[in-house]
């Protein structure tokens, strides 16, 4: 459960960059958006691998 907690802290975080950089156009908030997306995105590659790992033991 705890890189579940920290995929929506992630997000929640993102949150302020993606409204600057959709609604005000600062492309400098886009580049931080895609960072977070990428980290978002390992983050929850390594929670399915986690889910289907304790899957199998079980």
């Amino acid at each position: 459960m705890k890189k579940f907690e920290e995929v929506k802290n992630l997000v929640s975080a993102l949150e302020a960059d993606a409204d600057k950089f959709y609604n005000k156009g600062n492309s400098a908030a886009g580049t931080r958006v895609r960072k977070g997306m990428q980290d978002l995105k390992n983050l929850a590659q390594a929670i399915r691998l986690e889910v289907q790992d304790t899957k199998n033991k079980a």
